[in-house]
């Protein structure tokens, strides 16, 4: 296989270039999706990671805070 025939076939991350590179516009807003879902990612990750390091230490695992007593 030489480097025309290679060259004309592309790749995965050569293709997704093309289409992602094309326009302006595309490229924006692949930026802002992708800044989006991964701020998203991160806070949830970051909050199961808080989550468990901390069971037993929060609000709702204290049972007698946690409850709240019927007013009679």
């Amino acid at each position: 296989m030489d480097y025309a025939s290679r060259r004309s076939q592309g790749g995965l991350f050569e293709g997704l270039y093309r289409v992602i590179m094309r326009r302006n516009s595309v490229y924006v807003t692949f930026v802002i999706a992708g800044a989006f879902l991964g701020e998203r990612a991160v806070d949830y990750g970051v909050h199961k990671l808080w989550e468990y390091n901390n069971v037993g230490k929060r609000y709702e695992d204290i049972s007698v805070l946690g409850q709240r007593q019927s007013e009679e």
